[in-house]
């Protein structure tokens, strides 16, 4: 690994931990700390764009490629798993989730899940058929 692409994982790392505890202060009313959240999501998301030059000073452009459609649908479904099991998992944190949402949502969720851990497989197959 070049000390380059280590740069961009530990400035994503970073920033990201920021801004997602900037968005939890900021969303969970009980701390009472929108402002705060705020600014600290905005530092985040300012550590975040930092990545940007970064990445273009150490990645040289290249020219355009042909659409790769499998590696597309490879990322549709690793996206409908992911909407899949989040629809699951919101069935089932619901305040009031009666016994039926219980069960749609963990039988759903695990769908999703499976969906999500089968897609690398599903690409490896359609990459290898040419």
């Amino acid at each position: 690994m070049k000390k380059e692409t280590l740069l961009e994982i530990i400035l994503g790392t970073i920033g990201g931990l920021i801004f997602s505890i900037g968005m939890c202060m900021g969303l969970i009313s009980e701390w009472n700390l929108l402002k705060e959240g705020v600014i600290v999501g905005i530092v985040g998301f300012i550590i975040l764009l930092f990545i940007i030059p970064v990445y273009r000073n150490n990645h040289p452009k290249k020219e355009h490629e042909p659409i790769n459609w499998k590696f597309i649908v490879a990322w549709l479904i690793g996206i409908l798993g992911a909407l899949i099991m989040g629809f699951g998992m919101s069935k089932v944190m619901i305040e009031t989730a009666s016994k039926s949402d219980m069960i749609i949502g963990i039988v759903t969720g695990i769908i999703g899940l499976l969906i999500c851990v089968l897609d690398y497989p599903i690409y490896s197959y359609i990459k290898s058929n040419k």
